[in-house]
């Protein structure tokens, strides 16, 4: 499966032929196709396999706010883990191949967007919520917040990585600029009432 996922995400899914993953996987096309009825199937295995990373991430949001103490410290590590996930190499390419492809698989762009994105952000504004409640925030739309707070904090890497590819990637301390003046906006607008 990894040697698949690294065909289609070099290749895009037309680029990628069933020899090509049968040989790169080390085992004959015969093979592939008693798992999969056809590439279209493998291509959709692959990429809904590969909302794991997020189900993981989601986890931890749900906990991670929890308890603040110290709410901007507190959302900083949150942003700087999150965009940290989101701006890596291989979820970029994966983004870009479920959009390329979205006109072909409009079913699995959706379900790869309500299992990944839209699943992180309603997590997101679940704790956002939480966090109103105790006082530490004031919001009316905790879903609109959520989103405010992750593209504030992903908008500009995201939208150069989407057009630019990994030619010039951002370095750790870069997205953790970006991450922190994200939750300053954001709690700018959301802060303590």
């Amino acid at each position: 499966m990894e040697a698949a996922t690294t065909l289609f995400l070099r290749n895009g899914y037309p680029g990628t032929s069933m020899d090509e993953i049968a040989a790169l996987a080390g085992v004959s096309k015969q093979t592939v196709y008693t798992h999969f009825a056809d590439k279209q199937r493998l291509f959709t295995a692959l990429i809904l396999g590969n909302t794991e990373r997020a189900d993981e991430f989601v986890d931890a949001i749900a906990v991670m706010l929890q308890d603040t103490d110290d709410l901007e410290k507190d959302l900083g590590e949150f942003a700087r883990r999150y965009i940290t996930a989101v701006i890596q190499p291989q979820v970029l390419q994966l983004r870009r191949l479920v959009i390329g492809e979205a006109g072909r698989f409009p079913e699995l762009a959706r379900t790869y967007y309500e299992r990944v994105p839209q699943r992180v952000i309603a997590t997101m504004a679940s704790q956002l919520q939480h966090l109103a409640e105790r006082g530490l925030m004031r919001l009316d739309d905790p879903l609109l917040a959520a989103n405010h707070l992750a593209w504030l904090t992903l908008a500009i890497p995201m939208d150069k990585a989407m057009f630019c590819g990994n030619d010039e990637p951002f370095t750790a301390a870069e997205l953790a600029r970006l991450a922190d003046a994200g939750v300053r906006v954001f709690l700018t607008a959301y802060g303590q009432p």
